[in-house]
C-alpha cells in the first residue's frame, strides 16, 4: 500500500519516528521457570487471582479475590513449596497447584460501607487496599493495614479507612513510604446520566501511619481545555447533549473524562496513567500541583500489524491509520539520574450498557441499540473501520476498510480522525499500540516496541497468535487491539533492568533488557497457556497484575516474578536464573 504523508493537523503529535523503535534479540541472560501456582476460588473463577502483592519479612503472596461474594485478601505462603509437583500435560502446560492460601481478610468486615476491592500495595509491614463505594455515586476509601507474623502465619490488624475519590482503581505506596497515591478513575454510570469527576488521593504516611484524611486532587483547571490537550495526542469521548434513561446528559466536561487508572512513582513525582484518554497525569508530590500530557499517536505506516481475522497470521502498513497508545499499567526506574516511564500500551474504548426490558422500551429511553445480552446501549465511542469506509478520505485506506478489505473489522474511534471538520476521516484513529513504550519524565516517548510483540507470537505459535482469553481461536484478536499488553512491572537481576510485559490476551509475557532506555533487547518469552484450536482452555489467563521479587527477598533464593492471572484465576510464579 502506498505511504503518504499523516495529515498535519494531528502531525506533531506522532512521536513515534522521534524515538527508537528497534529491539535487538540477544542471547539469553536471564531464563525464567515456572516453579510455583495457587488456584483460588471455586473452579478458578473469573476476578480471583487479579491484583498481587508480596510481603518481604514473611514471604508471603497478597491477592486480591473477589470470586464470591465479598471481596478478599488471599495471604499464600511462598516458602517450602515443591516445585516437582507441578506436572506438565501434553502440550507442556501447567494446570495443578503447589500453592495455597493460608489465611483470608475479609475487607467487608473491617468496613461493610465499602463494596469491591480494585487493588492492594505493601510497603513494608503496610498494607493498603483501594475500595470502591457501596454504590457507583459513593465515593471509595483505602483501607490500612498493619500486618504481622505471629506463630508462624501472616495476620493483618485493620488501622483505618481513609475516604478517596470516585471508584480508586489504583493504590501505590512510594518507595519511601511517605505517601499512599491513588487514582479514581471515576467512570459513568451505565446509563451514563452520572458522570463523576476523576481524581487524584494523596494520604500522608508517617512512621508508617497514614493520616485521617487525604488530599484530594481534581483536573478542573483543565475544563475548556479539550483541544489543547488533543492536539497532545490526548482523547475524549462522552454523549452528545440528549436524553437518557429520562435523564439530561450533557457532553462531559474534561475533568469528568479523565480516568485515572494506574500509579507509578519515583523520587517526588507520582505518574498517572489516564488509559482512556491516552495522557499521563504528573503530580508533584512536594506541593500536590498535577500537570496532564498527552502521549501523542502511533504511525501504523512505519510498522507491520495484523487487523484482518481470517484465521492466518498476515501483515500490512497502512498510511493514515494511528494508534493511541493508552496505557494500563506503568511503571517507572531510573538511569544515568534520568527518570523512565515504561508503559504497557493496551488500549480501551467505552461502551456502556443498561437495562431495558425490550428494543422497544430501549428505543424510548433514548439508547443507542439494543441487546438481549447487554442490555440498552447509552454510548460506544468504537465502530468498525467498514461502518465509515465511505468516508475516508484516502482512497488506500478507504479500499482496505471496505467490503472484505483488511481493515474492514478493525475497531476505531468514530469520534477522531476528520481533522479539519468536513464530515470526512483523514486519519483513522486505532485503540492501543500493539507494544510497550519508554517515555521520559515529561512524557515524551523515548522508545516503542513498534511491531515485536505481534511478530515474535506469530514466531512462536504461527496461526495461534492473537489468540482470545476465554476461547482457543486464533487470530481472534487482530481487528481488536491484537495481544493487548495490559500487565507490567519491573525487576534488577545481576545489576540489569528488565521489563515484564504481560499480555492480557494471549496470557503470555515477554521479558526485555530495558537497561538502556532508548535500545531495549527482547530476552525471554514466558508462556503456560494451551492453544489446541476448539480446546477447552488451560493453563494461566489474562494476567492483571504483578510483582518483581528481588532474590534476597525470595523464598527460593533467586528472583521471583509472581503474576496475577484474572480470567483463570491463578497465581502462577516465575523463577529467574
Amino acid at each position: 500500500m502506498k505511504k503518504n504523508l499523516l495529515a498535519l493537523a494531528v502531525g506533531a503529535t506522532i512521536l513515534a519516528g522521534c524515538a527508537s523503535t528497534q529491539t535487538t534479540s540477544t542471547d539469553k541472560s536471564i531464563d525464567g521457570t515456572l516453579v510455583a501456582r495457587a488456584t483460588l476460588g471455586a473452579g478458578a473463577s473469573e476476578g480471583a487471582a487479579e491484583i498481587v502483592q508480596y510481603h518481604k519479612a514473611s514471604q508471603r503472596i497478597l491477592a486480591i479475590n473477589s470470586s464470591g461474594d465479598k471481596p478478599l485478601v488471599e495471604i499464600i505462603p511462598t516458602a517450602g513449596f515443591d516445585r516437582d509437583a507441578l506436572v506438565a500435560d501434553s502440550e507442556g502446560v501447567v494446570n495443578n497447584a503447589n500453592l495455597t492460601s493460608e489465611a483470608t481478610i475479609d475487607l467487608q468486615a473491617d468496613n461493610p460501607s465499602l463494596s469491591d476491592a480494585n487493588s492492594i500495595a505493601v510497603n513494608g509491614d503496610l498494607l493498603a487496599v483501594a475500595m470502591a463505594g457501596a454504590e457507583h455515586a459513593d465515593n471509595g476509601a483505602v483501607m490500612f493495614y498493619r500486618l504481622t507474623e505471629t506463630d508462624g502465619k501472616l495476620a493483618a490488624e485493620y488501622i483505618k479507612s481513609v475516604a478517596a475519590g470516585n471508584l480508586p482503581d489504583m493504590v501505590a505506596i512510594n518507595a519511601e513510604g511517605t505517601k499512599a497515591i491513588v487514582a479514581n478513575e471515576g467512570k459513568p454510570s451505565d446509563d451514563y446520566t452520572f458522570d463523576p469527576e476523576g481524581s487524584i488521593t494523596v494520604i500522608d504516611i508517617v512512621d508508617g501511619v497514614p493520616a485521617d484524611t487525604g488530599t484530594q486532587i481534581d483536573f478542573r483547571a483543565y475544563n475548556g481545555m479539550q483541544a489543547e490537550l488533543e492536539a497532545q495526542g490526548m482523547y475524549f469521548a462522552s454523549p452528545t447533549e440528549r436524553v437518557i434513561n429520562g435523564k439530561q446528559v450533557m457532553p462531559s466536561t474534561v475533568a469528568q473524562d479523565l480516568e485515572p487508572e494506574y500509579v507509578t512513582t519515583h523520587g517526588n513525582k507520582a505518574w498517572v496513567a489516564l488509559q482512556e484518554n491516552n495522557g499521563f497525569a504528573i503530580v508533584d508530590l512536594t506541593d500536590n500541583s498535577v500537570e496532564v500530557v498527552g502521549l501523542g499517536l502511533k504511525d501504523w505506516s512505519m510498522y507491520d500489524i495484523d487487523t484482518f481475522e481470517d484465521g492466518k497470521v498476515g501483515f500490512e502498513r497502512y498510511s493514515n491509520l494511528v494508534g493511541m497508545y493508552q496505557p494500563d499499567s506503568i511503571a517507572a526506574y531510573e538511569v544515568d539520574g534520568q527518570t523512565y516511564v515504561v508503559t504497557a500500551n493496551e488500549g480501551d474504548s467505552r461502551e456502556y450498557f443498561f437495562d431495558a426490558d425490550s428494543a422497544e422500551a430501549c428505543e424510548a429511553l433514548g439508547g443507542i441499540d439494543y441487546d438481549e445480552d447487554d442490555g440498552c446501549l447509552a454510548f460506544i465511542d468504537e465502530t468498525k473501520a467498514s461502518a465509515i469506509a465511505d468516508k475516508i478520505e484516502d482512497a488506500d485506506l478507504a479500499a482496505a476498510a471496505a467490503g472484505n478489505g483488511t481493515l474492514n473489522k478493525l475497531l476505531v474511534s468514530k469520534l477522531r480522525g476528520d481533522n479539519d471538520g468536513d464530515g470526512m476521516y483523514e486519519q483513522l484513529f486505532a485503540y492501543g499500540a500493539r507494544s510497550f513504550s519508554i517515555f521520559n519524565a515529561n512524557g515524551e516517548l523515548v522508545f516503542d516496541s513498534g511491531d515485536d510483540l505481534e511478530k515474535i507470537t506469530a514466531e512462536k505459535h504461527g496461526d495461534a497468535f492473537n489468540n482470545d482469553e476465554d476461547a482457543n481461536e486464533g487470530d481472534a484478536r487482530s481487528a481488536n487491539k491484537g495481544p493487548e499488553p495490559e500487565a507490567l512491572t519491573l525487576g534488577t537481576i545481576n545489576g540489569r533492568t528488565y521489563a515484564f510485559v504481560g499480555m492480557e490476551r494471549m496470557g503470555t509475557i515477554f521479558v526485555y533488557d530495558i537497561s538502556n532506555p532508548q535500545a531495549p533487547e527482547f530476552v525471554d518469552y514466558l508462556n503456560n497457556r494451551g492453544l489446541v484450536e476448539g480446546a477447552d482452555i488451560t493453563g494461566d489467563m489474562a494476567p492483571e497484575g504483578m510483582k518483581f521479587v528481588d532474590a534476597k527477598d525470595s523464598a527460593t533464593g533467586q528472583p521471583l516474578l509472581i503474576i496475577g492471572n484474572e480470567i483463570s484465576g491463578t497465581v502462577s510464579v516465575w523463577e529467574f536464573k
